[in-house]
């Protein structure tokens, strides 16, 4: 009985003579569809992590290129001796970067704030049917287009300068208007440097929070909505108990993606301000800027990349994590 029983059983199909086994057989296929990508990598790693790598040893090292070398390092030129933390403890001691942090901080709240409330505002007012809608987006996202060092330069010469700028010709239009023969004069660059430049980044960051949070609006479910309306529930009280739940992954997007970038901002400082007057616009990135072109301070420069790199890596893997939520409740939905 057993026999016939085992002599039923199929019997198990035979390896193909001479054939690769079939788990090297996956992997190799695995690897020709990898293969088009291996150059993108590549250059990647040479573009972006061997730098970093040269910048964290750079880090390390007390090299003022103002100083008389004595030993090589990389061909690149002679430091001066192994600093080991000294460059991190100054990076974080030093009171020209004590201030340069605070000022990026206030800089990238500010932006970021603002720039999240206006393009609310504008999402929520596109978000509805009206004739020309699609002009006024394209016009509305034209500003995040603009190059960064074109939009300062606009900002600088054609709007604060104080002879013929935009702002000071309209100061001095409406000083007519109540019958005054001319209007005040006002160096809004050197009055209100902060301010200058947060509106600045503020009219080029607005279009890119309202891209996400339209995004948003536009997957609302419609029969929530139109449950709502039967229910004679006020458009304020569904943008508060609705629309704007729905909307808190993308406000987190936005916060946390606007928050990398603005917190790289060196184009808008560098041509706006240049940092002054005195280091009242000095953010990090101009800081390591004049630590290393001015100063010629390669280690402590390196040291304090290294630190906004790993701040900056902090609130991507944030960012990130958001996205990844986002994915996946849309998944859910599906």
């Amino acid at each position: 009985m057993t026999s016939t029983v085992e002599n039923d059983r199929p019997a198990a199909a035979p390896a193909a003579a001479g054939g690769p086994a079939p788990l090297a057989r996956s992997r190799k296929e695995g690897w020709v569809r990898r293969a088009p990508l291996l150059p993108a990598l590549v250059f990647t790693i040479v573009v972006t992590q061997i730098p970093f790598l040269v910048t964290i040893a750079v880090s390390f090292l007390d090299w003022n290129i103002q100083r008389p070398g004595a030993k090589s390092f990389l061909g690149l030129g002679s430091y001066q001796s192994f600093a080991g933390l000294s460059n991190f403890a100054t990076v974080f001691t030093d009171s020209r970067l004590r201030s340069a942090v605070l000022n990026t901080v206030v800089l990238t709240a500010s932006v970021v704030v603002i720039s999240l409330l206006l393009g609310l505002a504008i999402a929520v007012l596109l978000d509805r049917k009206f004739p020309g809608r699609g002009v006024c987006r394209t016009l509305l996202i034209a500003p995040f287009l603009v190059m960064p060092v074109a939009s300062a330069l606009l900002w600088k010469h054609a709007l604060y300068n104080p002879d013929y700028g935009l702002f000071n010709g309209v100061l001095n239009w409406v000083w007519q208007l109540f019958g005054a023969e001319e209007g005040p004069v006002v160096d809004y660059i050197s009055s209100t440097p902060m301010p200058a430049v947060v509106a600045a980044l503020v009219w080029q960051w607005t279009p890119f929070m309202m891209l996400i949070l339209l995004a948003g609006l536009q997957s609302q479910p419609g029969d929530v909505l139109e449950a709502a309306r039967i229910d004679r529930a006020s458009p304020t009280q569904i943008f508060r108990h609705i629309t704007l739940p729905h909307l808190r992954r993308y406000i987190e997007l936005s916060t946390l993606l606007g928050s990398v970038y603005v917190v790289q901002t060196f184009d808008a400082i560098y041509t706006i301000t240049q940092g002054g007057p005195g280091s009242a616009t000095t953010n990090l990135p101009y800081e390591i800027y004049l630590t290393m072109f001015r100063k010629f301070e390669y280690g402590e420069a390196a040291a304090a990349g290294v630190v906004v790199v790993v701040g900056t890596i902090v609130v991507a893997t944030f960012a990130l994590r958001t996205i990844s939520s986002l994915f996946n409740e849309e998944e859910m939905a599906r």
